[in-house]
């Protein structure tokens, strides 16, 4: 049997790095406000409130307030808005530029999929790119016109290549998504090994394995087993193991992943999708276990580590006011929200 990767040297987190006394202002500033991050018990409480208004209700007095009878476009409008707030405090606390491309590199890869499907669908490319990634809104959608896509960085000419050779392999739109991911998981290894902080390498190379969980979990549910291709290479764990997994049974990938950091979120996971067919645990237990992760960045006095960890945990919190006031506003059953309710910082 193929063994996990040799490169897992730790139980349950791996390093997050030194102290950068360089930062001691920017972390000190960031403890100040991780307890105005929303409680869990927030979210319990608006998820179990008997209508929309009254869950609205419980955000009043937070920077989330928003009146009972806003639509879903004012909603999204306010998120938007707290989360360019945060990423606007982020670019004035991060002292080094490749921890800022590192990070503002998810919305050009975001925009490259958004563009790529509209041409190769023949649809407009339109005017809403997202300026807040390496490559400005407008540059983004006059290079696509053009067709110049020399002009942009080198990941994000790599990404448009294969995206779109993947496509036209089968016409498959499935496949820009797969090539895009592929490109973005190689490129972000590489960079996080520019920024010699272990703690980059480490949350890059836990989000390529929790994408492969995932992958592999919805191939054996999809009856998709021979779709291997899908797996992307990077993460702590070797891709030969999540092969095998999609020919073990559910009741045996606990074995198979004993030896990773991994076995206790598949064993919160696998029974939840076995009784209700459902990915919601699947997803609240990898963003539990970033979570946890970010959390250990409290041993770090001064770097970049809490300030992105904070971050993070920012962007999750307006994702998750997102999640439960849509849950409310459609009358989503207060069950499936907290089903899917992960931990929190506090």
């Amino acid at each position: 049997m193929t063994t996990v990767n040799s490169q897992i040297d730790f139980y349950r987190y791996p390093s997050v790095g030194s102290e950068d006394w360089r930062y001691a202002y920017s972390a000190a500033r960031v403890r100040a406000m991780e307890p105005t991050l929303l409680a869990r018990s927030i979210f319990l409480e608006m998820a179990n409130a008997n209508s929309f208004a009254e869950a609205a209700e419980v955000l009043a007095g937070t920077e989330y307030a928003i009146d009972a009878q806003a639509d879903t476009k004012h909603i999204e409008k306010m998120l938007l808005e707290r989360r360019s707030e945060a990423r606007r405090l982020f670019t004035e606390l991060i002292l080094d530029d490749e921890i800022l491309t590192f990070l503002r590199a998810r919305e050009d890869f975001a925009n490259m999929r958004l563009a790529i499907r509209r041409v190769v669908t023949e649809r407009p490319l339109g005017l809403d790119y997202s300026d807040e990634g390496n490559v400005p809104a407008e540059e983004f959608e006059e290079i696509f016109q053009q067709e110049d896509y020399s002009r942009f960085p080198e990941y994000l000419q790599d990404g448009v290549e294969a995206a779109v050779l993947g496509y036209y392999e089968n016409k498959d739109i499935r496949r820009i998504d797969y090539e895009l991911d592929r490109v973005e998981a190689l490129w972000r290894v590489q960079q996080a090994g520019k920024t010699d902080q272990p703690f980059f390498v480490s949350l890059i190379r836990i989000r390529i394995d929790l994408n492969n969980i995932r992958t592999m979990l919805r191939l054996k549910m999809a009856e998709r087993e021979e779709e291997t291709s899908l797996f992307l290479p990077g993460g702590f764990v070797g891709v030969d193991i999540f092969k095998q997994g999609l020919d073990a049974g559910y009741e045996n990938l606990s074995q198979l992943f004993f030896a990773t950091p991994y076995v206790e979120l598949l064993e919160e996971a696998i029974p939840y999708l076995n009784s209700e067919g459902s990915f919601l645990r699947l997803e609240k237990a990898c963003e539990d276990y970033v979570k946890r992760f970010l959390k250990t960045t409290h041993s770090i006095a001064a770097g970049p580590q809490p300030v992105v960890a904070y971050f993070l945990m920012k962007e999750a919190e307006i994702r998750t006011v997102r999640m439960v006031l849509t849950g409310k506003k459609n009358g989503l059953d207060a069950k499936l929200i907290t089903d899917r309710l992960g931990e929190w910082m506090a």
